[in-house]
C-alpha cells in the first residue's frame, strides 16, 4: 500500500481514512475503554492497560477489521449525516426546528444591522465632516462578509449554522452567472482543472470528517453516559465525546465557508469550460451569459430539452 495515498484527502484511500476510518476507530476504541475498565460498574484504569497489553496479534487483526468493517457500513450514511447537522430533522421536531431556524435568522439580522448602521451613518455625514472611525467601518464590512458567506436570504434560513453556510453557497455559487449551482455543479464538477478539483476535493473531506466525527462523538457521548451510569464521578468522562463533537461541528461550519470559497472559484474559473464541454456559444457579454446560464438551469432542472442549439468547433469531440 502506498502510505502517501493512505494519509493525503485528495485520494480515495486517503478520504475512506479521514472521513470513515479515523471517527469509527476513535469511538470503538474510546467505548472499547470503557468497558475494558470495568463500565458498567467502578472504574479501574490499570485494566485497560493490562486488557491492552494481553491482546494477541490476532485479536488486534480482528479488532482492526472490525473497525473497518463498521466504517464500510456506515459509509453510504455520509450524506444523510450532513443533511442531519444542517437542520433536516424529522417532523416529531417540528417546535426544536422552528426555535433553532428563530435564532438563526436572528443572528443573520444582527450582522445585517451592523453592516447597516454603518452604511446609514454614511450617507448622512455632511459634506466636510471627519470620516466614521476606521474600525467601525472595518467592523461592519466583516459583518456583510460573514452575512454573505455563513446566511441565505432570511425566508431560505435553515435551523443550524452549518445548514445556513451550505444554503449561502448553494444559493450564491454561480448566481452572477446565471446559474443555479445545485443543477449546475454535477455537470460543472468533471470539467474542472486539476488544481480546482484538488482544492474543491479537500475541502469537501475535511467538511465530511468533521460531520462524521461530530454525529459520531456525540453517539459515542450518550452510550458512554449510559454505560457510566452506575460508575459514580466516572460518569463526567462522557463529556469528553461531547465535547469534542462540538468541537468537530464548530470546525464543520468553517471546513463548510472554505468549501463554499472553493465552490465559488470554481464557477468564476471554469464555467466556460462548461460552455465548451455543452459544445455552445460563448456569450457575448454578460447578460448574455447570464440569460443562457438561467436557461441551461431551467432546462436541466425540469429535464426539458437544450434551449441553445450546440456546435462543434475544432478540439472538440
Amino acid at each position: 500500500m502506498n502510505l502517501d495515498a493512505l494519509v493525503r484527502p485528495g485520494t480515495d484511500t486517503g478520504r475512506f481514512f479521514l472521513v470513515d476510518y479515523l471517527p469509527t476507530y476513535a469511538a470503538g476504541l474510546m467505548l472499547a475503554s470503557l468497558v475494558s475498565a470495568g463500565a458498567p460498574g467502578p472504574l479501574e484504569a490499570e485494566r485497560v492497560w493490562r486488557t491492552a497489553s494481553g491482546l494477541g496479534v490476532g485479536q488486534i487483526v480482528f479488532a482492526a477489521l472490525a473497525m473497518t468493517l463498521l466504517a464500510v457500513l456506515f459509509h453510504p450514511l455520509q450524506l444523510p449525516l450532513v443533511r442531519l447537522l444542517e437542520g433536516q430533522w424529522p417532523a416529531l421536531l417540528a417546535p426544536l426546528t422552528r426555535w433553532s431556524r428563530r435564532r438563526q435568522i436572528n443572528a443573520r439580522r444582527r450582522l445585517a444591522a451592523l453592516e447597516g448602521a454603518v452604511e446609514d451613518a454614511l450617507e448622512e455625514l455632511p459634506d466636510g465632516d471627519a470620516p466614521l472611525d476606521e474600525a467601525r467601518i472595518q467592523a461592519a464590512g466583516h459583518a456583510g462578509t460573514l452575512r454573505r458567506i455563513r446566511f441565505p436570504a432570511e425566508e431560505l434560513c435553515r435551523p443550524t449554522g452549518l445548514g445556513n453556510v451550505l444554503a449561502a453557497m448553494e444559493t450564491g455559487a454561480g448566481d452572477a452567472y446565471g446559474y443555479d449551482a445545485v443543477v449546475a455543479w454535477p455537470r460543472l464538477y468533471p470539467v474542472l482543472g486539476n488544481p480546482v478539483r484538488s482544492i474543491v476535493d479537500d475541502r469537501r473531506n475535511v467538511l465530511d470528517a468533521t460531520a462524521r466525527l461530530s454525529v459520531i462523538m456525540a453517539v459515542t457521548g450518550l452510550a458512554a453516559l449510559a454505560l457510566l451510569a452506575f460508575s459514580g464521578w466516572a460518569v463526567l468522562l462522557a463529556a469528553i465525546p461531547l465535547a469534542v463533537a462540538w468541537i468537530a461541528y464548530r470546525a464543520a461550519i468553517h471546513a463548510a465557508m472554505a468549501y463554499s470559497e472553493a465552490v465559488v472559484a470554481a464557477f468564476d474559473l471554469h464555467r466556460f469550460d462548461l460552455t465548451a464541454a455543452l459544445h455552445l456559444p460563448l456569450p457575448a457579454d454578460d447578460a448574455t451569459e447570464r440569460l443562457a446560464n438561467a436557461r441551461l438551469c431551467d432546462s436541466w432542472r425540469q429535464g426539458l430539452e437544450n434551449p441553445t442549439e450546440y456546435e462543434h468547433r475544432d478540439g472538440l469531440p
